[in-house]
């Protein structure tokens, strides 16, 4: 039975949901059972917050297809501390007459002994932004005119290298890590319309998901996971210590990817606010109501029915963090970033911890949130630095020294 067909005949309307106006315990069944061991927790509740996370939020994925990767191009680059790898990725349904296509964008250190640990991670503006460099393929995917460098919804050669400062590839390189991205948008743009992977499979006359399939944050993770099908395998990588990071709605997905997907060894989301980190109930920055409504196409369809009743929600963002047990979990957040309300975030991460110790690892090694550019380095971490909403060099230091402590050794 699918997890769809599974949810339907155990989850109730939400209007029958009964009122929770405070975070839901994550060591607690829908019907009030205690999870008092680790085998409860595997077999029984970590599947079913699993489901209730589809079905209520973010909407459920098809299963994972069989995919192709074709090296396009290999270049030497950072004065050969580093190759560049692009690579297809192509995926889809059997049986139609086109594919989707992800174009990962792969740079591995060449002066390590072995395969990398990989930082993964997708980007806003397209490969050639990430990095300034006349061999990245320009996207064809539909981007925002209010980008660099983007003229009628695409990219240009004006718009290599703009997002440059978001993604240190040399730093990284330079201390024995790969980084691979690939833009969102070549598994759904991000706007209401439903084109790029959900097309695919949609079914005849279908142009929109159901209430309770995926939306585009539910899409882009998938697609993350379908990069991951690729870093296992590929000579480069080591797919056993993979790291997937994201800021804003990109750290949204980070987590959600990290959460349904174990292969990840860290998960790293940083300043994901509502709708990934922060409280559903919290008092602080963006609603439910007002993500909902900004960004129609992130959710399912059953998600704005918690609008204005988010106090039926069976369960809260720190139960998403819980599913990352027993890996680590590092969230990262700016102090003016009000928006995404840092101290929610800390609240929800302490609240995932007695998962942590039930599967008998640390938790979070702060008991409030700690100072600016203090690093807690934890298995549930936290750091925040001064300053506003961005993905800056700041975080790439503080999860670079906390992928080098927290990754496990081969």
């Amino acid at each position: 039975m699918s997890v769809a067909a599974a949810a339907e005949t155990a989850f109730p309307d939400v209007e029958r949901l009964p009122d929770r106006p405070d975070p839901p315990p994550a060591l607690q069944m829908l019907d009030g059972t205690p999870v008092t061991t680790a085998r409860q927790w595997r077999d029984k509740r970590r599947p079913e917050l699993v489901a209730l996370f589809q079905w209520y939020m973010y909407g459920t994925t098809p299963p994972a297809p069989k995919i192709t990767a074709t090296l396009d191009k290999v270049t030497d680059v950072l004065e050969g501390r580093a190759k560049m790898k692009q690579v297809s990725i192509r995926f889809g349904p059997p049986g139609r007459d086109r594919d989707g296509r992800i174009n990962l964008l792969l740079f591995a250190p060449t002066r390590r002994s072995g395969p990398a640990p990989v930082f993964l991670g997708l980007n806003f503006q397209g490969n050639h932004a990430t990095f300034d460099h006349p061999d990245v393929m320009l996207p064809t995917a539909w981007l925002p005119d209010r980008f660099e460098g983007v003229k009628d919804g695409q990219a240009t050669d004006a718009g290599r290298g703009t997002e440059a400062g978001r993604w240190p590839i040399a730093r990284a390189i330079d201390r024995g890590y790969a980084v691979a991205t690939f833009y969102h948008g070549d598994i759904k743009i991000d706007r209401p319309q439903w084109d790029g992977a959900p097309e695919l499979y949609f079914r005849p006359g279908q142009t929109a998901p159901q209430e309770h399939e995926w939306g585009t944050i539910a899409a882009w993770a998938w697609g993350l996971s379908r990069a991951a099908d690729y870093l296992v395998d590929d000579p480069d990588v080591d797919g056993r210590r993979m790291i997937v990071i994201g800021h804003s709605r990109n750290g949204k997905t980070a987590l959600l990817a990290g959460a349904l997907d174990e292969r990840f060894a860290i998960v790293i989301p940083s300043q994901a606010g509502c709708g990934g980190t922060s409280p559903a109930r919290g008092t602080v920055g963006e609603s439910v109501q007002r993500i909902n409504t900004a960004f129609p196409h992130w959710f399912n369809d059953a998600f704005p029915k918690f609008n204005n009743q988010v106090q039926k929600l069976p369960f809260d963002q720190h139960c998403l963090m819980a599913l990352v047990a027993p890996r680590p979990l590092l969230l990262t957040n700016a102090a003016e970033d009000q928006w995404a309300n840092p101290t929610g975030q800390f609240q929800m991460l302490k609240l995932a911890e007695p998962v942590y110790g039930l599967l008998g690892v640390e938790g979070c090694g702060a008991e409030q949130v700690p100072a600016e550019n203090h690093l807690v380095n934890t298995r549930l971490g936290y750091f925040i630095r001064p300053g506003k909403h961005d993905m800056t060099k700041v975080e790439w230091s503080a999860w670079l020294d906390f992928a080098d402590r927290q990754l496990p050794r081969n």
